[in-house]
Parts: C-alpha cells; structure tokens; sequence
C-alpha cells in the first residue's frame, strides 16, 4: 500500500504500522471505537512539528547567515504554516493516502488543509521514529528551500497584520477589527471574505482559502491603502 509514498519521499521502511498510523485521521478511529491516544495521527503531529520545525531552523541558520533571530522565527513559522504543509501535501499526492472516516471522506476532509498539514508532520515524526532521521530532515530541508525564497520575497504581506496592529496602536491605540463578511464554496475548500475595520471605517478587503489568510489579504490590502507598503 506504501510502496508509491515510500518513492515521494525517496525514504523506505518496514514500520508500516507507523506510516498508517501518520495518515489515520482521528474520525477514522473514533468510527471504529479506536479510544486511545495513539490511534490517529495527533501524536506523531506533535513529534512531526518539531522534526520540522529543527529542519526549517537548520535551513536558515546555515542559508541566511546575515539575518538576526528574531526575522529567522518569522521566516520559519510562515514557512512551517498549515497553508504551505497542505500545499506541499497536496503537490506530493499525500491525501491520496488519508485514512477517513465515512463521514470525513463524504464531506470533503480527503481535500481540506487542516487535514493534509497534520497528515505530513506526522509523516515526518512517523519516519523519525522509524530511525530515519537524518532522510527525513534532508527531505524536509529540500522541501522547504523551494519555498523559502518566495517567502522571504513577501514578508511585507505575511507580516501585514502585525504591521498594521503595530500601526494602529501607535496612532490611538485602537486596534483593527477582523469580520467575516461571507463563506462560499464547498465545505472541503471554502473562500473566506474578510473586511478589517479601524475606528469603525472598512480599510481593507481580502480573500482565502482560511479565515486565517483572508485576514492576512485584508491587513495588506489596508496596509497598501494606508501607504505602510508600497506597491511591487
């Protein structure tokens, strides 16, 4: 069953029960009255977040060598986000191999990015645990550089809700307003609109595939309207 995925990643194990494991999502064991913690795929999450998260530090500790600490966490925690995981899960082919429920296979869970981010850092745990540690870093290191120059190139719009909060709170100390405007699309891959509000105006606009990015689009649109960025 795992022969295909053993060749995406370039990495072979006889831990089986660990890779099924990776790629078991919590509904599927609780359909089967599967009780115990170590049923689904939360806890190789947990040790996948950190094998990816050193990755990630290793990348740019050795590529970037000029940048300071506190711009390499920022770097690194939109490069380790659930957006870029899922579309990495999505470009290798992963959530061909999500072990659903019924009820999350009928709702779309095979294409939701929740889903396919937690599935691959749990992968990543599951191949370290299988004694597979330095493949599975070298995989997520080449994994991870080609993306990381596009998101060096757009930290302005990755960072336009810190900004913009940093902005306003010096300027009154009120604060932007989030509110979502609509939800559209299937249930599997909605499109959030967001308006930001400050001082009661709408100042910015913005859509996405998460709430969390339709926020992130709305903070740019009014940090670019504001003048706080300018534009490419």
């Amino acid at each position: 069953m795992f022969k295909d995925l053993f060749k995406i990643f370039g990495i072979s194990t006889d831990r089986t029960d660990l890779i099924r494991l990776a790629l078991t999502h919590p509904s599927f064991a609780k359909e089967n009255n599967l009780s115990a913690p170590s049923d689904n795929y939360e806890r190789l999450e947990f040790l996948g977040d950190a094998v990816l998260k050193l990755a990630a530090s290793h990348l740019l500790y050795q590529k970037y060598q000029d940048l300071p600490e506190g711009q390499l966490s920022k770097i690194r925690s939109f490069l380790v986000s659930d957006n870029f995981l899922a579309e990495f899960s999505f470009n290798l082919g992963i959530d061909k191999y999500l072990i659903l429920s019924k009820s999350e296979e009928k709702c779309g869970g095979r294409k939701r990015i929740s889903n396919n981010a937690c599935a691959l850092e749990a992968l990543f745990g599951a191949f370290y645990l299988a004694g597979k540690e330095k493949e599975i870093q070298n995989f997520i290191i080449n994994l991870l550089n080609s993306k990381v120059d596009t998101v060096i190139a757009n930290l302005d719009k990755y960072n336009a809700k810190e900004y913009l909060q940093e902005y306003t709170q010096m300027n009154d100390k009120h604060l932007p307003i989030y509110n979502l405007v609509r939800t559209s699309g299937p249930a599997h891959k909605p499109i959030f609109e967001v308006e930001v509000s400050y001082n009661d105006n709408i100042i910015g606009y913005g859509t996405g595939a998460t709430k969390k990015i339709a926020e992130q689009n709305a903070a740019y649109d009014a940090c670019l309207k504001m003048g706080l960025f300018s534009k490419n």
